[in-house]
């Protein structure tokens, strides 16, 4: 299997929601959410070997900071490297906040 995982903490300047996290990165290109905690459906490294796109989910507050989240994301190694992946997402968690403002 060539896929791996990565936790990002992510602080908003302001507080919001998982939903609008969902939301904002399912329409990002390249990115598949699966985070439906009801069922107890998220991503795996398993899940994810041979895909092209990077699957993200579970997404909790983080509680020791105001306006901060949790983001996991996976991805196979090979065909998407995840730390160009985490600045990726970083960089569109950014241009969203900016255009909120």
């Amino acid at each position: 299997m060539n896929s791996h995982s990565v936790e990002n903490n992510v602080t908003f300047e302001k507080d919001t929601i998982p939903e609008e996290i969902r939301e904002m990165l399912s329409k990002a290109s390249g990115v598949v959410v699966v985070d439906n905690s009801a069922n107890n459906e998220y991503p795996t490294p398993l899940m994810t070997t041979g895909h092209d796109e990077v699957f993200v989910g579970r997404i909790p507050r983080d509680i020791s900071q105001l306006n901060s989240f949790h983001i996991w994301c996976f991805g196979d190694n090979i065909r998407k490297g995840a730390a160009s992946n985490a600045v990726q997402i970083a960089e569109l968690i950014e241009q969203n906040e900016l255009r909120r403002k």
